[in-house]
């Protein structure tokens, strides 16, 4: 039996993670999570997370600008997120947010978001992992967005988001 690193040829996917820290503010506003190109990401075969942008825009610093946080679609298909979010401790929350959203930076048209999940601190570590499946279009980045309401800013310490698209038959 042989084993491939190759993804399937119709299964399009980006595979993100960061463990540098990345300062949450409290509150109801949900932040986009950052995640840093080039070598430093996981897997990108399908170039659905790059520096220089589908709509022209390039980024020249992932860690301060939320358009590092965005997939692009390659295709138009059924995707499949998947994130793990782990949270500083102790950080004196009662409530963690997280939530994908399609377009959170309202480049195409509104944000819209789905999954979304409010968690009350557990006794030992805040470490997460989600699943959703969405139809997704090539033009409409998707993220992963985290808050809290402690009374500061607490560290989200280490993200990973990932992208599998089946392609749709038209």
């Amino acid at each position: 039996m042989t084993t491939s690193t190759q993804p399937h040829p119709g299964i399009h996917l980006c595979s993100l993670r960061t463990s540098v820290p990345q300062s949450v503010q409290p509150g109801t506003a949900y932040q986009v999570v950052r995640f840093p190109f080039g070598s430093a990401e996981s897997t990108d075969p399908h170039g659905m997370h790059q520096a220089v942008q589908p709509d022209g825009r390039t980024v020249t610093d992932w860690a301060s600008d939320d358009r590092s946080g965005l997939i692009w679609p390659a295709v138009r298909g059924w995707g499949h997120l998947y994130a793990m979010l782990q949270w500083a401790e102790p950080t004196g929350a009662t409530e963690y947010r997280d939530q994908f959203a399609r377009d959170p930076l309202e480049l195409a048209g509104p944000v819209d978001t789905t999954a979304t999940e409010h968690r009350a601190p557990t006794v030992g570590g805040e470490y997460w992992t989600k699943v959703w499946g969405i139809v997704c279009n090539p033009g409409v980045p998707l993220a992963v967005r985290v808050t809290h309401n402690a009374g500061t800013p607490i560290n989200l310490t280490f993200a990973e988001f990932k992208l599998a698209i089946q392609p749709l038959a038209e």
